[in-house]
């Protein structure tokens, strides 16, 4: 049931706004609850502007709850009001938006007069296919000089803001040289060249809607020194559903930086599930939940040693692929549960971005951090595997925080041969010489890879929750890693996920509208039309 539809019309006495819903069947229908309330409105000749409130939890069963995870928006439009008969169609006149409507927002500090650089395409064709991601590496202009950057803003190519769907900025191994600047190449290809593999790490992340980001007035991203980002890896996603030839790109990023320091350097750390086949979803499943840790063990050791007053976390992005349907960053401390780090239980691929923190989350030595995935695969028939693919799968949240550490990385892998054996596989070839590596035995398995064996069982539901079940609980290889691949003495133990509470309780809802002020939210809709000669007279403003 989708709920929540906003109706407005004009009549002789009033401007009103009414509240519909729509059922299985997608009819719209009045609701009897009337949750949403006209602040304000205004017309004339190229706009309607209307503002309107709503508590944030109506206890409505024909209302959807709004919290800090992403909203869809669908919004559609009829140059003429509706009368008594109903809604007019509205034909083309149509559309939806993802929206984090609860992004708490920051204050803009002026940067009109800060110095800046461009990461932009450069004339990149656009193939007649449905997805295209396209990569390419630039080098950090700045040297020889610390700054910070304050900022990050789209450069979207005008005509293309349907096109290009979302940007990822990677940084990348400082080992690299000049001699991977030549030329860009589609991502995720066979023959995409090596040294995009050694750009792992998300530094910023813009999607389709969003706005560009800005750091907090005592936080920077540092450039400009030997142990500041040299390269970076732009992912641009090309959304071209119409098959369109022809098209040409220039869209990017602007980096805007001041010499004028800040107090401490960002930092990011990529937690989670370590990207690999150890990572496997079965087909035909509804929900499957997959767990990465960064364990007690990894922050022990790394903020024990660098900083054992903790470190601060002011923005996370959760990233997962097609089959993502929520992910929450959970966080524990001396095995008591913490307040959600950050979650979205309405996750779309194609809408992400880092999520500002409301207060700034201290992490300290000893904690535990859990990215939970959730996915579906009830519309795939072979198994899902983690990798780079979109139709592969990631678990993973990328947290920025300062003041910066040599923490990259802390993640895990869980144990692939308990896994096996959960299909019944006794024995694989030693020693390993090829990959995936290949079963000895049973008979039914054997000489085949274990990827080729889990697409060979045959899953059921059953089969999928008691495997699900299986992998929660099973040990993990702990990944934690320094900058350009360096480690940890604590990376490649094995360490037991902690004993947690499966699901996650999520906190009562209090959805009484005398509970508090702040319960409410004002949301404004601003309709830009193209409105015929004939139509502008039958307009005017109104309040």
């Amino acid at each position: 049931m989708t709920a929540g539809n906003i109706f407005f019309g004009q009549g002789s006495l009033c401007s009103c706004v009414y509240d519909y819903f729509t059922d299985e069947n997608r009819v719209l229908k009045k609701d009897p609850q009337q949750d949403y309330h006209l602040e304000y409105a205004m017309e004339n000749s190229t706009h309607t502007i209307l503002a309107f409130s709503r508590e944030l939890h109506t206890c409505d069963t024909n209302d959807k709850s709004i919290t800090e995870s992403t909203v869809r928006i669908i919004w559609a439009y009829h140059h003429k009001d509706m009368g008594e008969a109903g809604q007019n169609y509205h034909g083309s006149n149509r559309g939806s938006k993802s929206l984090r409507l609860l992004n708490p927002e920051k204050a803009e500090i002026s940067s009109a007069s800060l110095p800046y650089f461009d990461l932009t395409n450069k004339d990149v064709p656009i193939p007649d296919k449905d997805t295209t991601y396209w990569c390419q590496m630039f080098k950090i202009p700045v040297r020889h000089e610390k700054h910070h950057v304050t900022k990050v803003e789209p450069l979207i190519q005008k005509g293309h803001e349907n096109l290009v769907h979302h940007i990822l900025l990677y940084q990348c191994s400082s080992n690299l040289n000049d001699s991977v600047l030549d030329y860009g190449h589609e991502c995720y290809h066979p023959n995409m060249p090596d040294s995009f593999l050694m750009c792992e790490t998300v530094i910023f992340a813009w999607a389709i809607g969003g706005e560009g980001f800005t750091y907090p007035p005592h936080v920077g991203l540092s450039i400009g020194t030997a142990g500041d980002p040299q390269f970076v890896l732009m992912e641009v996603h090309y959304d071209n559903p119409s098959y369109i030839e022809g098209l040409i790109d220039n869209s990017g990023l602007r980096l805007i930086y001041t010499p004028v320091l800040r107090q401490y350097d960002a930092g990011v750390i990529e937690a989670g599930l370590w990207v690999s086949l150890f990572h496997n979803i079965p087909p035909g499943m509804p929900e499957f939940v997959s767990e990465g840790h960064c364990t007690l063990e990894c922050l022990e050791e790394a903020l024990g040693a660098e900083r054992p007053g903790g470190i601060h976390v002011f923005a996370v992005l959760l990233h997962a692929h097609l089959a993502g349907r929520a992910i929450r960053m959970r966080h524990f401390r001396n095995g008591e549960e913490q307040k959600l780090l950050a979650y979205d239980d309405e996750f779309d691929f194609n809408f992400q971005e880092f999520q500002y923190l409301k207060e700034e989350r201290t992490i300290l030595p000893g904690d535990n951090l859990i990215t939970e995935c959730h996915y579906s695969t009830v519309d795939r028939i072979r198994m899902t595997w983690g990798g780079l693919s979109t139709r592969n799968e990631m678990c993973l949240s990328y947290l920025l925080y300062y003041p910066r550490i040599n923490l990259t990385r802390c993640a895990s892998i869980p144990d692939i041969m308990e896994q096996l054996q959960f299909i019944g596989v006794k024995e694989i070839y030693r020693p390993v010489r090829t990959w995936p590596f290949i079963i000895k035995s049973p008979k039914q398995y054997k000489n085949l890879s274990f990827m080729d064996a889990m697409n060979k069982f045959k899953w059921s539901r059953s089969e999928g929750l008691s495997y699900n079940e299986l992998v929660l609980k099973l040990p993990v290889n702990v990944r934690c890693s320094k900058t350009d691949n360096a480690e940890w003495s604590i990376q490649g133990m094995t360490a037991l996920p902690p004993e947690i509470e499966r699901p996650y309780k999520t906190e009562p809802v209090i959805c009484s509208s005398s509970s508090c002020l702040c319960c409410s939210i004002l949301l404004t809709l601003l309709f830009v039309v193209h409105v015929t000669a004939r139509t502008i007279g039958n307009m005017r403003p109104f309040v």
